[in-house]
């Protein structure tokens, strides 16, 4: 909105002249560096005087300022009026402004804009330059700045006084700081939504929370977030740029999260003033402040660090601007007179408004030209083109709806009713997310700035008051959202607490639930015997710990007695194998002992127990284990408490005690054998590769054996084969580990000791008078591929004939694969052996299988009778072979 110029004079050629001002009026430019009062002596200046206005660069601003303006002079007198609201009583004589929305047609004794330096933005420079150019008060002017832009005030105001103004306090670069080691009464300063909700939400969890502070964010939300951190219930602010525009808040130390910023077309890195606009908010009054980077930010050059300390910049060379006398004889006059270049080196035009780039879509539009006959309508239509768009929606909703505010207004002379409240009620919705909530807001902002325009709408009053009641209901909204997400009340109190006076004060208890409190804040639980922290992360989590420690002083012996009293029931192995869990918690670790089955049991280190209560739980959870082993391996112990006066029985069963029910069988024990009936009545299997217990092969004997024997090694339980698996790869555990387990080599798988033992044992019967046919049956049966089963045989020492191949004479279907036996060791009886002894041995050399340690088994030709019709292919068969 760019109005009427106040009072303006003669400053340039370009400028336009008008009258009203008295030729004394002085024109002033207070200029200086952050925390220098500039704000406060302009505030001072305008009350002063009989009537003032002052213009600021944010609506956040404009309401703070007039809130301050109201308590001094009363609601009566002071006026606010932005683009969203507009509260102007009607003796109002001091008005609090954004610089968008200064009434430039009201005569007033003075006049101020804020953060002048702002001419130099490409995106709102214009309306500075043009407040700076004609904005004039009638007795005094000010304009309030950073001395960069000194040399254009002289050059553009002829005759200006300037001003400056030192900063009260000194700020300081102090590097990089990691963000869990920010100090308290920090702002944390992010260019992003998404970077400031992952700030806050660490700030969150290690510092008990954090106040945010957006550009998005209305006054009311706003004002509620810093009242949290100014009534110190946070110690952090997590803020984007908005707070460098004169927002006064109690910051020690401002770091920067990133250093570069999207500008609306691309990312740019900050300019050391823009840095320094931010830093400043460090150290407010006397008090001085320092700043630095933190996060993933890289580290500020020492140049520009030095340039922010001493507050010296490159001066501004240029000023944005735009031609503010505009001809709205018909919209493409009115945008030739928008595109008019710039009067004056010292101008140039900024970026393209969105309100240019609104007439000229709307002013190619045949319906919208068709309304835009006069100058009235032009100028309505151009009007209604600087409707803000808030919302940012990156399409062409925003330019729709300023087409339909003016169609409205040109028809029927004002915005309907119905169409107002339907546009209020689909925003009107204080549920959802953070991000949902702020874009309601932005448009319910829209509809406040119709609503502002008396002339667009009917009872504008009414939707005046009804856009802000749904503005401060959708702030109120937000702002608990807010608070919920990223504020922990009592932790940020107990975080202060640790940061005062350590935890020797802090109250501390234990509830029914094993939950631990630290002044009312749930700091851990114990489980089992041991003391968890949870919830908070703080760096001081040292002494938090302690406080808790003192809770629980009494709640361990406690738990101890319990434990020791236990039901069996309460006690498990851990999914690791190698603890010992009371309750579901690991309480103890099983460590190599005298025997495999007599495992040494450790307790956990735990500063909360001493020597007395560790021994007292050792030997609770020795008793259950003993008990444990008896149970599953009962029939183990059975045989042991069975076994008559014989030495080598005893030393057997001694042997299967050593191995927990399993044992290999060497070579030259093929004597044993002789045992097998004794070894029978004691449920012990004696087999062609190993001595074992049957009843101890099952799921549950396995798994005990398994962990009996990772602790006996000392090594970590890997993940044993499903109980139904009969075969594995053989490289798929460590060898010693199988071998102890039961899985027995087989070429190139293992198979389960009692199912080989089984397997070798029928074979044996089935050739026991002669070789028959290879079964394909078999490789399914041992859960192998086809192609593997011979080499699988072979592992077992079951011997397999391959077919020979027929004569290139003969015909008929191929032979098949012939198992003709196991073979026998050199030295083993034939009685015992599961050969018979009926094979012949002197034809082990006609089938070409014979060695120095193996006696082959062979199939026993019957005899030829030499009357036979195939006696002859007989002999052709002999002389073959």
């Amino acid at each position: 909105m760019t109005g009427v110029p106040m009072g303006a004079g003669p400053l340039h050629s370009a400028a336009g002249r008008a009258t009203g001002i008295s030729s004394s009026a002085q024109v002033r430019a207070v200029l200086g560096p952050t925390n220098t009062g500039k704000t406060h002596l302009a505030i001072e200046r305008m009350l002063a005087h009989a009537s003032g206005i002052i213009g600021f660069p944010l609506r956040l601003l404009a309401r703070e300022n007039y809130d301050r303006m109201v308590a001094r002079k009363g609601a009566g007198a002071v006026a606010l009026i932005t683009g969203e609201e507009k509260i102007i009583p009607p003796n109002a004589r001091w008005f609090s402004c954004t610089v968008e929305a200064m009434p430039l047609d009201r005569r007033v004794a003075f006049v101020a804009v804020d953060e002048i330096q702002l001419c130099a933005d490409p995106d709102r420079g214009h309306i500075f330059t043009d407040r700076l150019l004609h904005a004039r008060g009638q007795v005094e002017t000010m304009f309030l700045g950073a001395d960069t832009i000194r040399p254009l005030l002289r050059r553009l105001v002829p005759g200006i006084e300037i001003d400056h103004r030192p900063r009260l306090s000194h700020l300081a670069h102090t590097g990089a700081t990691k963000l869990t080691r920010l100090p308290p009464r920090s702002a944390i300063v992010a260019f992003s939504a998404a970077e400031v909700y992952a700030i806050a939400e660490l700030i969150r969890r290690r510092r008990g929370g954090c106040a945010i502070v957006m550009g998005q964010l209305s006054p009311r939300t706003r004002n509620a977030q810093v009242a949290l951190y100014q009534d110190k219930e946070v110690d952090y602010l997590v803020a984007t740029d908005a707070i460098g525009m004169g927002l006064n808040m109690d910051v020690n130390h401002v770091a920067f999260a990133s250093l570069s910023k999207f500008d609306g077309t691309r990312m740019r890195p900050l300019t050391p003033a823009e840095i320094a606009q931010v830093a400043g908010r460090a150290g407010r009054g006397l008090r001085d402040g320092t700043f630095g980077t933190t996060g993933m930010c890289r580290p500020l050059s020492e140049e520009v660090a030095e340039a922010v300390e001493e507050h010296r910049f490159d001066p501004l060379t240029r000023l944005s601007w735009r031609n503010s006398e505009l001809d709205f004889s018909s919209p493409d006059a009115l945008l030739s007179s928008l595109g008019r270049s710039p009067p004056l080196p010292e101008l140039t035009a900024g970026h393209e408004a969105s309100d240019v780039l609104a007439l000229a879509s709307l002013a190619a539009n045949p319906e919208i030209r068709a309304l835009a006959r006069s100058r009235a309508a032009t100028r309505l239509l151009w009007e209604s083109c600087q409707i803000p768009d808030f919302r940012k929606l990156g399409d062409e909703s925003h330019i729709r709806l300023c087409a339909r505010v003016f169609s409205y207004v040109m028809r029927d002379g004002r915005v309907p009713p119905a169409w107002m409240e339907g546009q209020i009620a689909a925003f009107l919705r204080p549920e959802g997310t953070i991000d949902s909530l702020m874009h309601r807001l932005s448009g319910i902002r829209v509809c406040a700035y119709i609503a502002a325009r008396p002339d667009w709408l009917r009872n504008a009053h009414y939707w005046q008051d009804r856009t802000r009641e749904a503005e401060n209901q959708l702030s109120d909204a937000l702002h608990e959202q807010l608070t919920a997400r990223f504020v922990d009340r009592r932790a940020a109190t107990l975080i202060r607490r640790l940061d005062e006076g350590g935890a020797d004060d802090l109250l501390s208890a234990v509830t029914a639930q094993g939950e631990v409190l630290v002044e009312g804040h749930a700091v851990g639980r114990i489980a089992g015997l041991d003391l968890l922290a949870e919830g908070i992360d703080v760096p001081d989590r040292r002494l938090l710990m302690r406080a808790a420690r003192r809770a629980v002083r009494t709640e361990i012996p406690r738990r101890v007695h319990v434990l020791a009293h236990a039901p069996d029931s309460c006690f498990d192995f851990a999914k690791d194998g190698r603890h010992l869990t009371w309750e579901g918690v690991n309480v103890a670790r099983l460590r190599r002992g005298h025997q495999l089955l007599h495992p040494r049991i450790e307790v956990l280190d735990n500063p909360l127990l001493d020597n007395v209560q560790r021994e007292r739980i050792r030997e609770r959870l020795a008793e259950w284990l003993g008990r444990h082993v008896r149970e599953v391996f009962a029939p183990l112990f059975a045989a042991q408490a069975a076994m008559p006066d014989d030495p080598t029985l005893r030393g057997v069963v001694h042997r299967l005690m050593e191995g927990a029910g399993l044992t290999p069988l060497e070579r030259h024990e093929e004597r044993l054998r002789g045992l097998r009936g004794h070894l029978g009545r004691l449920g012990i299997r004696i087999g062609q590769l190993a001595l074992f217990m049957p009843a101890l092969m099952k799921p549950r004997g396995m798994r005990l054996r398994a962990i009996l024997t990772c602790a006996h090694m000392e090594t970590e339980i890997p993940d044993l084969p499903a109980p139904g698996r009969i075969s594995v790869p053989h490289d798929l555990l460590p060898a010693l580990f199988m071998d102890r387990m039961g899985w027995m080599r087989a070429g190139p798988v293992r198979i389960r000791v009692d199912i080989a033992e089984k397997l070798i044992t029928e074979l044996t019967r089935q050739t026991r008078q002669h070789p028959v046919p290879l079964s394909h049956a078999l490789a399914s049966r041992l859960s192998i591929r086809r192609d593997a089963i011979q080499a699988v045989l072979k592992g077992l020492d079951i011997h397999v004939r391959p077919p020979r191949p027929m004569p290139p004479e003969q015909f008929g279907p191929p032979a098949p694969t012939m198992l003709v036996g196991r073979l026998r060791r050199k030295g083993s009886s034939g009685a015992s052996g599961p050969v018979s002894g009926r094979h012949s041995r002197r034809q082990e050399g006609a089938h070409g299988h014979g060695s120095a340690g193996d006696v082959q088994v062979v199939t026993r030709r019957p005899a030829i009778r030499e009357d036979h019709p195939f006696a002859a292919l007989a002999v052709l068969r002999d002389r073959r072979a």
